[in-house]
C-alpha cells in the first residue's frame, strides 16, 4: 500500500501493537505533554504513560498521536483551533479528539491537522488560509471535517503551506500553497481542494517540505518538485525552480524519502542513507557544512530504517534500534534542539543515548519540539 509521511506518509513501519512515546524540544505551550512548560528538555521523556501509539506528528508547539486502538490525541499550542477540539486554548497534557477509534494514519503539519481513517476517509482541520485543509474553502476549523466523500485515501503528508496525498490506487494529489510549484502540476496556482498530480498510479511515498515536494514510485525512482533553493531538489545543476516533478538521477533503488524545510533524506533499498540541500548547520549529515545539491551518501553503513528530515535538523534510526541526531542544535525559542543533552551542532549522525528498542515513527518538524516511539 502506497505510504505518505513528511518522510515516509504513514505510521512509518511501527508495529500494530504501537510503542512508547518520548518528547524533546521547547515546551513553552505545553507541547511535551508532561503537564508543565519547562522552556526546553533536552533529553527524551515519555508522555501518556500506559499508552502505546501507532502515528505521531507534530507543527510548532503542537503534537497529535494514534494510540494502538484507535483513538486520536494532541496538546500543545492550540492557535487556529489545530488540536481539533473545538476551541483555541493550549493544553500541556494529552487529550483524546472526540471518542472515535478509527484513526488510522496521520500528516500533519505547521498550520494543519490531516489524517485518515480506518474507513479510508480523509479529514482535516486547522488554519484555512490558502486552502491547506483541502475542503475547498479558506475557513479555519477547530475540529476534524471530512476532505470530499472518497473513502480511497492512504495517507497524507503535510508541512507549512500545502499538503499531498497518496491514494490506495496509486495516485498522488496536492494542494494549498503553490506559489513555487510545489503542488507539483505544472502550474502556480493555490488551490483549496485536492488535484491528481498528472496521471501516474505508481506512486509509492511522498513527503512535503516548506516550499517542495519530493516522492518515491513503485519503481524505485526518486522525483522532487518545487523550491530548488540551496540545491534542495537534489538535480546537481542550476539551482531551478520546478513546478513538475521531476526525475533525481536515474537510479532505481530508492525506498524511503523525507523532506525537511530546506533538506532531503532518503534510504535505498540497500539500506544506506542520502542526503542533499541547504547544509548551513550541517542538517543533510555529510560532515560539512557546504550545500550539497545532489543525493550523498551518509557514512558508509547500510543499516537505516526510518528516516525523518526537520527545519534545520535531522533524526534517523537504524535497524539496530538506535536513534541519531545530527544538524542544528542551539538553545532558545527560535531553534529547538536535538535530543543528545548538550548545545553542540552536529554535521554528521550522533547516537542519542544508549537505548536500542526505538521503534519509528518519529516526529521532528520545524524548529521546537521533536518525538520518536520505543519499545521501552
Amino acid at each position: 500500500m502506497p505510504n505518505v509521511r513528511r518522510g515516509m506518509m504513514g505510521a512509518a513501519g511501527v508495529s500494530s501493537g504501537g510503542g512508547k512515546l518520548y518528547v524533546w524540544g521547547i515546551a513553552a505551550n505545553g507541547q511535551l505533554g508532561n503537564n508543565t512548560v519547562t522552556p526546553v528538555i533536552s533529553s527524551p521523556i515519555q508522555v501518556g504513560s500506559g499508552k502505546l501509539f501507532t502515528a505521531v506528528e507534530n507543527g510548532p508547539g503542537t503534537f497529535w498521536a494514534i494510540e494502538n486502538n484507535g483513538a486520536l490525541w494532541a496538546w500543545g499550542l492550540n492557535n487556529v483551533g489545530k488540536l481539533m477540539n473545538g476551541n483555541v486554548a493550549n493544553t500541556s497534557s494529552p487529550i483524546q479528539v472526540g471518542a472515535l477509534t478509527d484513526w488510522s494514519s496521520l500528516g500533519a503539519g505547521k498550520y494543519t491537522f490531516l489524517a485518515v481513517k480506518t474507513d479510508g476517509t480523509l479529514w482535516a482541520g486547522g488554519k484555512g488560509t490558502n486552502g491547506l485543509p483541502g475542503t475547498g474553502d479558506v475557513i479555519n476549523k477547530s475540529s476534524p471535517v471530512q476532505v470530499g466523500s472518497l473513502t480511497n485515501w492512504s495517507a497524507v503528508s503535510a508541512h507549512s503551506y500545502h499538503s499531498a496525498a497518496i491514494k490506495t490506487d496509486g495516485t498522488l494529489w496536492s494542494w494549498g500553497l503553490n506559489s513555487i510549484g510545489q503542488q507539483g502540476n505544472g502550474d502556480k496556482i493555490a488551490r483549496s481542494s485536492p488535484i491528481q498530480i498528472g496521471s501516474l498510479t505508481t506512486w509509492a511515498n511522498a513527503s512535503t517540505g516548506a516550499h517542495n515536494t519530493f516522492a518515491v514510485r513503485t519503481d524505485g525512482t526518486l522525483w522532487t518538485w518545487g523550491s530548488d533553493d540551496g540545491g534542495r531538489l537534489g538535480q546537481n545543476g542550476p539551482q531551478v525552480h520546478r513546478s513538475s516533478p521531476t526525475q533525481v538521477g536515474s537510479l532505481t533503488n530508492w525506498s524511503k524519502v523525507s523532506s525537511g524545510s530546506s533538506h532531503g533524506l532518503a534510504i535505498k533499498t540497500d539500506g544506506t542513507l542520502w542526503g542533499w540541500g541547504r547544509n548551513t548547520n550541517g542538517e543533510v549529515g555529510v560532515a560539512t557544512v557546504l550545500n550539497i545539491s545532489s543525493p550523498t551518501q551518509i557514512g558508509s553503513l547500510d543499516t537505516w530504517v526510518y528516516i525523518n528530515a526537520g527545519y534545520k535538523q535531522s533524526l534517523a534510526i537504524k535497524s539496530d534500534g538506535t536513534l541519531w541526531a545530527w544538524g542544528d542544535n542551539s538553545i532558545g525559542w527560535q531553534h529547538r534542539q536535538l535530543p543528545t543533552n548538550t548545545t553542540i551542532k552536529y554535521s554528521s549522525p550522533v547516537q542519542v543515548g544508549s537505548a536500542t528498542d526505538w521503534l519509528g515513527p518519529i516526529a521532528h518538524f520545524h524548529r521546537e519540539s521533536g518525538g520518536a516511539t520505543r519499545t521501552g
